[in-house]
């Protein structure tokens, strides 16, 4: 005690005492902290299943860490570095990836890998560098949205969206073979994703762009478009002039043809008792 009585008074008895606090410190917070190693070895066994299933499945086209691929015509497959989570569940998840066939476009099947799968695949890329993480339930769902947020997504949707999937998200076609898929019956998981993402030739509409409650009111209009009654008659698949054209022609134009070959015929057959 009175060795540490003559030195209370020393320039570095206060770093002494704050460093004896620190340590004080970490060991209790050692002691009672919550159980974060079983939530950290179920990550790592989650990555390290998603790092084998990429190997077998993906490595071919992406490379074996993801850096990418080259062929003689160009870019074999793309580099995955920095895409995130968000952007696997979406390719994974929709059956785009991984791809059946070359071609421009990669087209939404039954999903090759399981939920559990995807999700592995996920946690794997999103180690590869930071990018959009698989949003939770509350970032797409639309449940306590008014009308109004119904009428401001649907602004939303005509200002960023119909240029390519058309006024009733039906889709439509884009240049070198490409398209815009339909956004009906799609689940709004992956409405989000997309969003977010940009997968093929969609454009990212980050939050600067889209605000989350902003991509929610599309999402609620898109599923408000899905039950919209059709007051007009038939919608012909909200096609717009394509549809609308070829019903024209074989619905209006045949029913003209076949008009004329009645008139024509009971002509003829008019003329012939009148001779008689």
């Amino acid at each position: 005690m009175t060795f540490l009585s003559t030195r209370r008074r020393h320039p570095l008895a206060g770093l002494v005492v704050l460093a004896l606090a620190l340590v004080v410190m970490g060991g209790v917070y050692s002691a009672f902290r919550p159980a974060a190693a079983d939530q950290s070895q179920s990550d790592t066994a989650l990555v390290s299943q998603g790092r084998k299933l990429f190997v077998v499945s993906c490595a071919t086209c992406h490379g074996l860490n993801g850096e990418g691929t080259l062929d003689r015509s160009g870019i074999n497959g793309p580099s995955l570095v920095g895409v995130g989570a968000a952007a696997v569940d979406f390719q994974v998840g929709t059956g785009r990836m991984p791809l059946a066939a070359p071609g421009p476009q990669a087209p939404a099947r039954h999903p090759v890998f399981n939920p559990q799968e995807v999700r592995a695949l996920a946690a794997y890329i999103a180690t590869l560098g930071p990018g959009p993480a698989i949003p939770a339930a509350d970032d797409y769902g639309t449940s306590g949205m008014t009308e109004q947020d119904i009428a401001a997504g649907g602004e939303f949707f005509r200002t960023n969206c119909t240029a390519c999937h058309n006024y009733a998200g039906s889709g439509g076609a884009l240049p070198s073979g490409r398209y815009a898929p339909s956004l009906h019956g799609v689940d709004p998981r992956y409405v989000y994703e997309a969003m977010i993402t940009g997968p093929q030739s969609m454009p990212i509409f980050s939050d600067a762009v889209l605000k989350p409650e902003e991509k929610r009111q599309i999402i609620a209009y898109l599923q408000t478009l899905e039950s919209q009654t059709s007051y007009g008659g038939s919608s012909l698949g909200s096609l717009g002039p394509v549809t609308e054209g070829l019903w024209g022609w074989l619905g209006g134009i045949g029913v003209l043809v076949l008009a004329t070959v009645w008139i024509s015929n009971n002509g003829v057959r008019a003329r012939k008792k009148s001779h008689e």
